[in-house]
């Protein structure tokens, strides 16, 4: 049985991206995967990393356990919309204040290293947008995809990590939509 998180870091749960997330999780429990959530728009928790890495921010329970369910699983998959070519404000609260050294990686004494902490897990991001991925791609180089997928996730050990870009949402029809969480809904039942 494969342990997977997803954390949802879309604020509205009547968004597309919570519906990206519950199909991806039909189909892993119908697969046999064992899974979790995480609500990032749910939780309470101040995003605000205040003090950096200078100085240590007492954790409040619902990031605690977060960093369980990240311990936890296998597999992640995190579900956002791309916002000025960026997470929204609460994933990135939630990464700044949950990947922490110590826990995602740890800085090596006297040397530009770093240990990966998170390592033996696998990854995968769903992200919506309103323009076509390949135009994301090609013309922005992805500033936010990259910052997730290089930055945090990478960089903390978890590997591979695959993307899946779903664009244009904004206009687009129903039967769009519903082709896209019919292949979210599959990925979920490979457990990729």
């Amino acid at each position: 049985m494969k342990k997977i998180l997803i954390i949802l870091g879309h604020p509205d749960q009547e968004s597309y991206c919570y519906a990206l997330a519950a199909a991806y999780r039909k189909g892993a429990l119908e697969s046999g995967a064992e899974v979790r959530m995480i609500e990032t728009g749910k939780l309470d928790f101040n995003p605000n990393l205040a003090f950096g890495y200078r100085k240590r921010t007492e954790l409040e329970p619902s990031l605690l356990q977060a960093q369980q369910d990240i311990l936890w699983a296998e597999h992640i998959v995190i579900v956002f919309p791309l916002w000025w070519g960026m997470v929204p404000a609460v994933l990135k609260g939630f990464i700044d204040r949950v990947f922490l050294p110590g826990f995602a990686f740890q800085k090596r004494p006297g040397s530009l290293w770093w240990d990966k902490l998170l390592k033996g897990r696998t990854a995968r991001i769903i992200s919506t947008m309103d323009q076509p991925g390949w135009y994301y791609r090609l013309v922005y180089q992805m500033p936010g995809t990259n910052a997730i997928k290089k930055l945090t996730l990478e960089f903390c050990g978890i590997s591979p990590v695959k993307v899946t870009h779903i664009g244009p949402v904004r206009l687009s029809k129903e039967s769009f939509r519903k082709k896209w969480l019919n292949r979210v809904e599959a990925l979920g039942k490979k457990r990729s």
